[in-house]
């Protein structure tokens, strides 16, 4: 059960609303607020578990976005703006039941007639543009310079430093983990036929006689597997899941000989060489999700009845296929982020990021660019577990050109990611943090959203919790359209809720921080409140 909060909820106040069916509507509820709250000591049920960032601190103990509670409380009844949102990210399962009703459509451009119809420099753009053509695995920045040179002689050198630091750890780790899947699989295949059943208890396993030395090395093996708390087929799909990340980086991502790029056929370091990609946005992969994920938690169709609701209603996706299987290119990130602004885009989610950028100046011209036109870019902190505002700790792309210079835009807002826990353990272990360069926290770690083939599954990481913030500025420019983006940053980051309590960082054994000290706002994005600051802020009465 849920420990009470009566005794430890102050200054909150619900109040009522007061609501016609107009997007003028006056909002006259309150804002939460409170000084502390209890853990939650009851396990969340499945479909909470599917849904905890969209519920409610005060009310469920978890700190979401109080999504739901604003849908109920705030916006029953009102009608917004579509507002369009472009996905920078890895290719979009454009036929997803829970994504297909919301995409973006360019009305100017005819489907598959190999004319630029609208005249806008791409072609067959309908639903946003591939800027990665037929590729899809490619290097770690650190790889292309070596291969190519890049940069001068220290620079090539941090590069090599930071690939002989990775490159190991993978090349040794790949075949342990091969050698281990084999065991556990051929014990567990072992075992199943021994006891006739394809799923088996520790119970039954501690009661099997072993007919050999080696079946006893099996049932030993399969009972330390389950002693740690898992299944036999969890753990060998973690194992498979280990394969495949260590295979990457031997083959790909860390192997200076492989060139990702040549099915492109363009130069990705000369930004004047822009006729390349194709106006096919969609997923070339089994294993391209994360793009379909990311575009769910924004704006997967709400209340369909179908797998997940998404943040933000009146939302088109645009989807910019620019991140591939490795670090993405500076050329194609810069050209998705004009592409997404020359085409009505209000909010650009960006759940990517890289350490080496060589080209770093071309996306800050794009960012400056998309300042100039009122657009929004939300950016994932990275996965580091680390403080940004080290200097040793680079995450591109960002909104200072030098580390811990003042920021030279305005409209780039940066999240770190939260667990479902509320308490010390409630900052992702491995999400970044920084007083100056994490901007606001949200849920992203255990996110239940889509994936290819009308799949549905939880995934982890600071790229769920930028698509949580973006589904908020959408909603804030949808109610709330003569906001400037600037303005919408501001509301997201006053508007959060300011956890009182310490949080580890980095884990059970990590430093104990404050909320403040480890972002700039100091806060949880909160959609309820964010509303109402809006409504406050555009009719005059609050300031930011």
């Amino acid at each position: 059960m849920i420990k009470s909060l009566s005794k430890s909820l102050a200054g909150l106040s619900i109040g009522l609303i007061a609501m016609g069916c107009s997007t003028s509507a006056v909002i006259t509820a309150l804002p939460i607020s409170y000084t502390n709250t209890s853990e939650r000591i009851s396990e969340l049920s499945e479909s909470d578990t599917q849904r905890w960032g969209h519920l409610d601190l005060i009310k469920d103990t978890v700190p979401g976005m109080s999504v739901n509670r604003a849908y109920a409380e705030l916006l029953k009844k009102r009608k917004g703006q579509t507002v369009i949102v472009g996905v920078i990210d890895s290719g979009i399962d454009l036929n997803h039941e829970d994504i297909r009703d919301v995409l973006w459509v360019n009305k100017g451009e005819i489907p598959g007639d190999g004319i630029d119809n609208d005249g806008n420099g791409y072609i067959d753009d309908v639903h946003g543009y591939n800027f990665l053509g037929e590729s899809y695995h490619e290097q770690l920045e650190i790889a292309r310079i070596i291969r190519l040179k890049i940069g001068d002689e220290a620079y090539q050198a941090e590069a090599r430093a930071a690939l002989e630091s990775k490159l190991p750890e993978a090349q040794a780790g790949l075949p342990q983990l091969v050698q281990i899947e084999q065991f556990v699989s051929m014990a567990h295949q072992n075992i199943q036929k021994q006891l006739g059943k394809e799923y088996y208890s520790m119970s039954e396993l501690e009661k099997y006689q072993p007919k050999s030395p080696q079946e006893e090395q099996q049932v030993g093996i399969l009972m330390q597997v389950m002693g740690m708390g898992q299944d036999i087929p969890a753990a060998l799909a973690d194992l498979n899941e280990g394969i495949n990340y260590y295979k990457g980086q031997v083959e790909y991502h860390l192997n200076v000989a492989f060139d990702g790029r040549k099915p492109v056929g363009d130069n990705p370091y000369d930004i004047n060489d822009k006729k390349y990609g194709n106006g096919n946005p969609t997923i070339r992969n089994k294993d391209e999700s994360h793009g379909t994920h990311v575009a769910g938690i924004i704006a997967a169709t709400r209340d369909n009845k179908k797998g997940v609701n998404g943040v933000a209603k009146n939302v088109s996706i645009m989807s910019l296929r620019t991140v591939p299987d490795g670090d993405e290119y500076d050329k194609d990130v810069a050209l998705a982020i004009r592409y997404a602004v020359d085409n009505g885009a209000k909010v650009i989610n960006a759940s990517f990021g890289k350490s080496f950028s060589p080209n770093a100046e071309w996306v800050y011209e794009a960012l400056e660019y998309a300042a100039s036109k009122d657009v929004l870019f939300v950016h994932a902190a990275g996965n580091d577990g680390k403080d940004l505002d080290d200097p040793e700790n680079k995450n591109f792309p960002n909104d200072h050109k030098f580390q811990n210079s003042p920021e030279f835009v305005e409209n780039v807002i940066t999240v770190g990611a939260l667990t479902s826990n509320f308490g010390t353990s409630m900052i992702a272990t491995f999400s970044n943090y920084g007083k100056q360069n994490v901007d606001v926290f949200a849920p992203g770690d255990g996110i239940y959203s889509t994936m290819p083939d009308n799949n549905y599954e939880f995934q982890g990481g600071t790229s769920m919790a930028a698509p949580a913030v973006a589904g908020i500025a959408a909603m804030i420019r949808s109610y709330y359209p003569q906001l400037s983006a600037v303005q919408v940053k501001q509301i997201i980051m006053q508007s959060g809720i300011s956890p009182q309590v310490k949080v580890q960082l980095g884990g059970p054994d990590g430093t104990e921080k404050s909320f403040l000290e480890i972002s700039k706002s100091g806060k949880i994005a909160n959609l309820y409140n964010a509303i109402i600051l809006a409504d406050q802020v555009s009719r005059g009465t609050a300031k930011l």
